[in-house]
Formats: structure tokens, sequence, C-alpha cells
């Protein structure tokens, strides 16, 4: 029997709103001591009254719009009735029937080209406070509780572990262009549950799904459908039952184990929140929201290719991220679309290599597109050779120092002079015969080595084409 594995995800998004859903207490609380942005709303204490927050509203109409979601005039908030720990009300506050968005979609690439997954819904709720386990006990921190949480909930049409991160990864991209989240996996700012069944390739009928949470990233959501497919099809081979259930990831064991069994809809006691009117979303202002989407990322993608002659590879990693895209585009106002190319290769190599080395953010480093277009001027001039300019950007972005302040200090410009090339081009000769020699007998390898030993004794700082002309000289035109 072979199988088809469908996958449907739920995203939870914290949007970045500076005050929570319902109240006013702040939403900066990552580094606050726990439980000091509290108050009575987010603490649950009877007699309080929730107010909507609108630049949350905005948000999640802002993101259904660019998922191509209809938004409807009429939306309201509903209680979703369970009884957790980090619950503070002993239900939430949530959106179930009306919600802000539905009907959306998001395309990915897959093997077969572009493929179109739909979006069931986008809708607003609140998070949970936070737990902290300690040995035989639990802490909790309610400074999470409250904040507002976006939910984005996929269609079961994604048939792969693979396709589930690429729709991941290009959902928070998008939502990170709007500004509207930081997208973070590992501060769980935005976070993944996955539904996944398996059935009969032959049969349309979903067997019992189950859902996966736990996952803290990309990786971790891949690595935990591909185990749980796995062993959905050997529970079935082996004669057994599927059930529909939660499970949970364990990154350290790579496997998920059973939380609790799945409840239904119906469990949560779902009924229209009493203490909050029904949301009315004039026409006029969802089209005010409209017109100031920014350019999206498959958007921009496009126009680099166009624009800069920058290839579908290159143009789809530069947009990934939209403050490297930035950087990118920054640069080009200052060295000119004709060098985009020189500048693609840069960001993406050297650049891109360090930010991952050194751990550091595209905001927080020390050269801004100026250093870059500095140094690509010195290239350009025959300052710098090709070896020495990767030597002076990296000193470059480890201090914050311009490329002419660096070549100045270090003595570093190319070496353009055909005399003091020569001497260095005979002394090489002198101590390499038996290269010189291969050379003479036709081996081309050798005039690579010969180059690499001129190169080695000026660190790399000799004019690479007056290397190449002044052995040629030297050794009778051979």
């Amino acid at each position: 029997m072979t199988y088809e594995t469908i996958i449907g995800l739920e995203v939870h998004t914290q949007l970045l709103t500076k005050s929570k859903m319902f109240c006013g207490c702040g939403c900066g609380y990552a580094s606050a001591a726990p439980n000091t942005h509290v108050c009575p709303v987010c603490l649950g204490m009877p007699g309080t009254l929730p107010v909507i927050n609108k630049q949350a509203v905005e948000y999640a109409v802002m993101s259904a719009l660019a998922l191509n979601c209809t938004i409807p005039e009429y939306t309201k908030f509903d209680r979703k009735n369970y009884f957790y720990p980090d619950l503070m009300k002993g239900y939430q506050i949530s959106q179930y029937d009306a919600p802000i968005g539905k009907g959306g979609s998001l395309a990915i690439d897959s093997d077969g080209g572009k493929k179109r997954i739909n979006i069931t819904r986008v809708h607003l709720e609140e998070d949970v406070a936070k737990l902290w386990h300690r040995g035989d006990c639990s802490l909790i921190d309610v400074n999470r509780s409250g904040v507002p949480l976006m939910e984005i909930v996929s269609e079961p049409e994604i048939t792969s572990p693979k396709e589930a991160r690429d729709y991941l990864v290009k959902l928070r991209s998008i939502l990170r262009y709007l500004g509207v989240s930081t997208g973070n996996m590992e501060e769980g700012s935005f976070r993944c549950d996955a539904n996944i069944s398996i059935r009969p390739s032959d049969s349309r009928e979903f067997l019992p799904k189950v859902e996966v949470k736990n996952m803290n990233s990309f990786k971790a959501v891949y690595q935990a459908l591909e185990y749980e497919s796995q062993r959905q099809k050997e529970v079935l081979a082996g004669g057994g039952e599927l059930v529909q259930e939660t499970r949970g990831w364990i990154e350290a064991a790579s496997m998920t184990v059973t939380q609790r069994t799945k409840e239904y809809a119906d469990d949560y006691r779902y009924f229209p929140e009493p203490d909050l009117p029904p949301l009315v979303l004039y026409r006029a202002w969802i089209e005010e929201i409209r017109a100031v989407l920014p350019e999206l990322p498959e958007a921009r993608r496009d126009r680099f290719m166009a624009q800069y002659g920058l290839s579908s590879y290159d143009a789809t990693i530069l947009i990934n991220s939209k403050a490297m895209a930035d950087y990118f585009e920054n640069c080009i106002t200052l060295t000119g679309p004709g060098r985009a190319k020189t500048v693609s290769n840069w960001l993406l190599g050297d650049f891109s290599r360090l930010l991952n080395a050194t751990n550091t953010d595209i905001q927080s480093v020390k050269i801004g597109p100026e250093h870059l277009r500095d140094m690509l001027m010195l290239v350009e001039d025959g300052t710098l050779s090709g070896p020495v300019a990767k030597a002076v950007f990296e000193e470059m972005f480890r201090t914050g120092r311009t490329a002419s302040e660096i070549t100045a200090e270090k003595k570093l410009s190319q070496i353009s002079d055909a005399d003091q090339i020569g001497d260095v081009v005979r002394r090489v000769i002198a101590n390499n015969k038996e290269a010189v020699a291969d050379y003479s007998s036709g081996k081309e390898q050798a005039l690579t080595f010969i180059i690499g030993q001129v190169m080695k004794a000026t660190r790399g700082r000799a004019n690479p084409g007056l290397v190449r002309q002044v052995i040629f000289q030297e050794l009778g035109g051979k």
C-alpha cells in the first residue's frame, strides 16, 4: 500500500503592537521581570472589560489582504473555552465563524512549478501566559498573556514536509515585509502547529489526523512531519489504528509523543464574546490599507530580475530577508544599477558568510552601503586586487573602518609597476626550476602555480594580468 501525506498548517504570529490585544499593558516584555507587564484585564480578574486594539485589527487586515483573502465587513470575537493553567480567564478571546480574512492563498515553488496553497482563515486572538517548569512545580509569567496573536490557517493541501517548510518560509517573509511581526520562531513570535494525516494514494477519504506541536524552527517542522508521516504508515502496516490526537515534538529524541486526545470544535463551546461588540470593517478603510501595502517579496524578486538583470537564484536569496533586500538597493543607489551583479556577489558571498560566522543581524553591522561603494571604487581603479579586496572587506566588517583607511594603513595598494613585478617574477622562477621545466614541456597548470607563487610573494597585491604578462616575457613567450 502506498500512502499520500496530507498537511495543514496553523500559524500563530505575535503582532508588533505597542500594547496588548484587549488592554493597555505594553508588549515589550522580552527583557522584563516576570509579571510586571500586567493589569486586571490580562490577569483575568472578575469585573474587568476588554477593549479591542485597533492597530492589531489593522495589521490583521493588512496580512489578510497580502494573502489574497476576502475581508468581510462584519466580524466578531468569540469565547473559546478550555481550562489550562496558562489561560488566565479559563477562556480565550478568539474568533470562530466570522474571522477577519477568509478564502486566501499563498503560492510556493514546488517540483511541478508554482503550487497554490489555499488559506482558510486569518483571525485575531490573544496569547496565553507562559509556564516555567522547575522540578516538581511550575511558575507562571503573565507578561505574555493578552499579546495580540494572529492565526493563519491553511487548507490541508500540503503534501510533503518540504512544501510545509517552504510555505512557512514564504509566509514569514511576507509578514516581515508588512512589518506586522518579527517572525522569530526561536523567540516564540512565529509558531506553527501542523495537522498531518495519511491516506491511500487512490483514496480521497482522510484518515484520523494528528496535530503536532512544540516545533520552534523550520528544521524542526520538517523533521517532525517526516517522522510523523513515517510513524503513521508503520502503525497501519502493523495492523494498528490511527487516532485523532495531539502529539509533541521532542527534538532531543527526534520523535513525537502523545500529549492528549484531540479536542473538537464543540469541545471549546464557542459563543460570541458578550463584552465586545461586533466589528464593522468599512470598505473605504480596507481600501485605504490596501493602498499602502508595501512591495511584497515575490514582486520584489521579479523586479530585481527585470530591473537589475539578476538571476532568479540571486534575486530569490536577496529578497528572502527584507533587510538584505533593502541593503542591496541602498548599495545600488550609491553604485549605480550597472554594478548590481557585483554588489549581489559581495552580499551573497563574503557579507553573508561574515554575518553567519559572527551571528550578526544585518541591522547591527558596522559597515553601510557607502563602505561597499568605496571598496568597489578602489577595485575598479586598480588600487585593490580581488584577493586583497576580500581581506579589506573582512577588516571593514570587523572594525567599521573604510577601505581607503585600511588600504593606506596596511599599504595594500595593488602593485602595477612592471619593474617591481619583474623582480618578484625572476625570483620565483629562480626558486621553482621544476615548475618552469614543466611549463616549458607544455604543462599549463605549472603556469597557474608560478602565478600563485608571485601573488603569494606580493601578499596578493600584484596586478594578476601584469604578472601573467611578465612571466610570459621571462619564459620566452611560451
